[in-house]
C-alpha cells in the first residue's frame, strides 16, 4: 500500500523533498551570507534561529513564491483566451467551452467532483478555483514580501543612521520594485520560452511534450490524442 501510494504520487513527492531541500540550504547560505555582511559592516553576528525569523530570510523566500505563483496565475488564465500555435499547453481554440466540454452540471459523469455536479454558485467557483487559489497564495505571498521586505529595508536605514520610511512609501520605493520585477521577469521568460519551445523541440515520455512524430503546427493537448 505504501509503495504504491509513493509511486502514484511521486512527481508531487520528488519535487515537495526538492523544495525542502533547496529551502534549508536557501536558509543555510543566506545565514552565512547576512553574517558576513554584518561582519564586513563591523555589527553582530546573530544565530540561525534569529536568521530563520528575520525580515532577510522572510523577504528572500516570500519574493520567489509570490513571482512563482504569479507565473502560474497567468499561465492558467492566458491559456484560455490566448493562443500559440504548435504548442501542446495551448488551447486549440480559444474560451470557456461549454458545460459538456467541461463535465459539469447535468453533463457530470457519476464519478465526477460532487461541487461539478450542483450546480449554481459552487459549481461556478469549483469551475475557477484553480486560478482563484493560485491568486490567493500570489497575494498572500506578495503581501509578506513587501512587510518583510519594509523590515528589512528599515534595518538597514537604521543601521547607516538614516530615517526609516512608512510600508506605504515602501511599496514605491526602488527597493521594492528591484526585488519584486527582477524575479517577475525570469518568470515570464521561462514561461515564453517553454510555450514557444515546445512547438518545435520534444522530450520523449513528458506530459509537457507533444508526440515525437506530431507536426509541429499540432495545438493543444487533444490535438496530439
Amino acid at each position: 500500500m505504501a509503495s504504491r501510494l509513493l509511486r502514484q504520487n511521486s512527481l508531487s513527492i520528488v519535487f515537495l523533498l526538492l523544495f525542502l531541500a533547496a529551502l534549508v540550504g536557501q536558509a543555510f547560505a543566506g545565514w552565512h551570507q547576512f553574517n558576513a555582511q554584518q561582519v564586513s559592516e563591523q555589527l553582530g553576528t546573530i544565530s540561525f534561529g534569529d536568521y530563520l525569523t528575520s525580515a532577510s530570510f522572510a523577504v528572500d523566500v516570500a519574493e520567489n513564491w509570490q513571482s512563482e505563483y504569479l507565473q502560474f496565475l497567468l499561465y492558467i488564465v492566458g491559456t484560455i483566451w490566448l493562443i500559440q500555435i504548435g504548442s501542446p499547453e495551448s488551447p486549440s481554440a480559444p474560451g470557456l467551452g461549454t458545460e459538456e466540454d467541461h463535465k459539469i452540471g447535468e453533463y457530470a459523469e457519476p464519478d465526477s467532483p460532487k461541487w461539478a455536479k450542483v450546480g449554481g454558485f459552487r459549481t461556478l467557483l469549483f469551475s475557477w478555483s484553480l486560478s482563484l487559489t493560485m491568486l490567493a497564495i500570489f497575494l498572500a505571498s506578495w503581501t509578506i514580501q513587501s512587510v518583510a521586505g519594509w523590515a528589512a529595508f528599515n534595518e538597514t536605514q537604521l543601521q547607516s543612521r538614516m530615517d526609516t520610511i512608512s510600508w506605504g512609501s515602501y511599496l514605491v520605493n526602488a527597493d521594492f520594485w528591484a526585488r519584486t520585477l527582477q524575479n517577475w521577469q525570469s518568470e515570464f521568460l521561462a514561461v515564453g520560452s517553454m510555450a514557444i519551445l515546445a512547438v518545435y523541440l520534444r522530450q520523449r515520455g513528458s506530459a509537457e511534450s507533444k508526440p515525437v512524430g506530431e507536426p509541429h503546427d499540432s495545438t493543444g493537448a487533444t490535438d496530439g490524442e
